[in-house]
Parts: structure tokens; C-alpha cells; sequence
């Protein structure tokens, strides 16, 4: 397990705010070299901290306007089949293992509500998935996120080695 400071808090937000911002841009930012940034970032994404860069697409801008979360009740002894199935519906956007009645959280996306109703057929009818629960996405006030949880756990630790932490 990587344990992350307040300099790759720091780092990970500006990230999260412009993942094309260049290396030597973020050493401004931050007021360190640029081969700490690129020491930071290598260290993160050797760790599994960072899994990437990737836009942010607004479905509804694209025309994808229905959103739901199904929560599949299964046999859980074909778990795995299920999930590769799954891995075919092209709706699927997202697939979550969770306690509780139904044993998987599928975030779902689709054009309109009877694309939403086939995709949801689809799934049903995979072996293994005994019960569907549907419930639809009317908004997202607060989606989500990562930098708040990391700006509290990071608030009493240092920035870096050799760096203070900027007034």
C-alpha cells in the first residue's frame, strides 16, 4: 500500500482539474521541479494510485439521456459468467460486487427508456441472474469523486521530503 501526502493530494487535484495540464505546468503550480512531479506521478501510477488519464464525457451532451443502476440477484456460483456477459451489453458502463439482497450493482446507460427496458431484458436473460431491480437516474448533484476524502486524510502530513508545505 502507497501512503499518499499532501504534495500528491496536492498533484492529484490539479490532475483531476486538467489531466492535460504538462509536467513542467503542474511544477509551477505547486512551486517544485518538474522531476519531482514526474518522480510523484511514476510513483502513483507504479502503485495502482493512478490508473490512467481519460476524458470525462457528459452522456446527456452525447445524447445518452437515461441512466439507471440495476441490481442483479444471482446464482452466485456463475458470478464470473455473468460478469462476461455482461461485458457484452454495450449499455453496461460500469459492474460492482456488493452485500446485500441483489449481489451486483449495474450502472446502466442508454438513448431512451425502451433501450434501457431491452438492455435490462438482456441481462435477465444471461444464466445466472435470477432477479432485476431497476431504479432510474434522475440527476447527479454529486457525482462522484475522491479529492475531498484525500484532502482530509492528507491534511496533517508533509509535502514531500525537503519541500514545506506552502502557506
Amino acid at each position: 500500500m502507497t501512503t499518499i501526502d499532501r504534495l500528491d493530494s496536492e498533484l492529484l487535484k490539479r490532475l483531476d482539474g486538467n489531466a492535460r495540464a504538462g509536467v513542467a505546468e503542474l511544477a509551477a503550480q505547486l512551486g517544485i521541479s518538474r522531476n519531482t512531479v514526474l518522480a510523484r506521478l511514476n510513483r502513483l501510477e507504479n502503485a495502482g494510485v493512478l490508473k490512467g488519464f481519460r476524458p470525462v464525457i457528459e452522456l446527456e451532451a452525447a445524447g445518452i439521456a437515461v441512466q439507471a443502476f440495476v441490481g442483479l440477484e444471482l446464482d452466485q456460483r456463475l458470478l464470473e459468467q455473468v460478469v462476461d456477459a455482461l461485458r457484452q451489453v454495450p449499455e453496461v458502463l460500469e459492474v460492482i460486487i456488493q452485500a446485500g439482497r441483489e449481489d451486483l450493482l449495474v450502472r446502466v446507460a442508454a438513448v431512451t427508456l425502451s433501450a434501457l427496458q431491452e438492455a435490462v431484458g438482456r441481462m435477465i436473460s444471461i444464466p445466472g441472474v435470477r432477479h432485476t431491480n431497476t431504479n432510474l437516474t434522475v440527476s447527479t448533484p454529486l457525482p462522484y469523486r475522491v479529492q475531498p476524502l484525500l484532502d482530509h486524510l492528507t491534511q496533517e502530513s508533509g509535502w514531500g521530503r525537503s519541500t514545506p508545505l506552502p502557506k
